[in-house]
């Protein structure tokens, strides 16, 4: 559960969206480790950074980012998702208790134990981060009043 948290610290402050120009190496047992999970995975790019590597790939016309520690622990997997794509429970209570924002970002984040949802929400005042773990419901990751 550790390394999931942290993974999630890692996509919300941005580095999801961080791509290298240059193609890094990773070491063997994260290319190892890589290859065996995701066969067939097209257009690899890698960012090496002191505690982790994130692949950034193709795979069944699907942008996806895996992250793996330095011994090729698979950390997680995240997607980038679209609203109705989430759980019909998850969207409806989005709907139901922020019908007033509008979606900026909302990915999926899986390990080998779990599924979870992120969605950043927006109207004038407000951005909000909401965290779902599996499809029980939303709780508030983040809130942040917008400069006036």
């Amino acid at each position: 559960m550790k390394k999931f948290i942290i993974v999630a610290m890692i996509l919300l402050t941005g580095l999801s969206t961080t791509f290298a120009n240059v193609l890094e190496s990773v070491n063997e047992r994260i290319s190892s480790a890589f290859n065996k999970d995701f066969a067939g995975a097209q257009n690899v790019q890698w960012e090496v950074k002191e505690k982790f590597a994130k692949a950034t790939f193709k795979l069944n016309s699907q942008v996806m980012f895996a992250f793996y520690s330095q011994e090729g622990e698979l950390l997680g997997v995240t997607r980038n998702i679209v609203s109705s794509q989430l759980p019909i429970n998850l969207l409806a209570d989005l709907k139901k208790s922020h019908s007033n924002y509008w979606i900026t970002d909302l990915f999926e984040m899986s390990n080998d134990s779990s599924t979870a949802y992120y969605v950043t929400l927006e109207n004038s005042t407000h951005t909000v981060v909401l965290k779902s773990s599996g499809t029980n419901g939303w709780e508030v990751y983040s809130r942040v009043k917008k400069p006036a």
